[in-house]
C-alpha cells in the first residue's frame, strides 16, 4: 500500500457515524497493527486536518501524535490483528482514536515521556479499556490551540 491509496482510503467507515454526526465527519481507518503502516494514519491525519484548516505545524503535531499513540498500543497488540483508527471531524476539532486488542490489555502509563509529548502535541489525550480486550488512546486537538490545552 502507497501513501497515495492511503487518500484513498480515507473515506467513511463502513459502521455508522455517531448519533449526529454527519457521515462525512466520521472516517474509520482499519489496517494491520504493524509499524509498516503507520505512514497511511499519518497521511490521513495531514489530509482530514487541512480539510479543517490546521496550520502546518498543527498537522505536522497531529502526525507526531499518531506514531507516539501507534507506538505505545503496537507494543501490546496481538500478532496478525488490526489496528483501528477514527477520526471525528468538528468544526475547529479533530479527534482521534486509535486502539487494538491486546493479549494482556493495560492502560498506557501516563508518567512517562511519551504520554508527555502526546499531551503536548494533541492537546487533550486521554486512554480507555473496551470490549473484547481493545485498548484505544483518544487524542483531541483544535485548531489555534497551542500546547496541551
Amino acid at each position: 500500500m502507497t501513501e497515495d491509496t492511503a487518500a484513498a482510503m480515507a473515506v467513511p467507515g463502513h459502521s455508522a457515524a455517531p448519533e449526529g454526526r454527519e457521515q462525512a465527519d466520521y472516517v474509520q481507518v482499519r489496517m494491520p497493527a504493524e509499524g509498516a503502516y503507520l505512514s497511511v494514519l499519518r497521511t490521513a491525519a495531514a489530509g482530514l486536518a487541512a480539510r479543517l484548516d490546521f496550520t502546518l505545524d498543527e498537522i505536522e503535531d497531529l502526525r507526531i501524535a499518531i506514531d507516539e499513540a501507534c507506538a505505545m498500543l503496537l507494543s501490546q497488540a496481538i500478532p496478525g490483528t488490526d489496528l483501528e483508527c477514527v477520526f471525528e471531524l468538528g468544526t475547529d476539532q479533530v479527534t482521534i482514536t486509535v486502539s487494538v486488542i491486546a493479549a494482556h490489555p493495560r492502560m498506557p502509563a501516563r508518567d512517562t515521556f511519551a504520554w508527555t509529548v502526546l499531551s503536548a502535541l494533541a492537546g487533550t489525550v486521554d486512554s480507555r479499556l473496551g470490549p473484547d480486550d481493545r485498548v484505544a488512546i483518544v487524542l483531541a486537538k483544535r485548531r489555534g490551540a497551542s500546547g496541551s490545552g
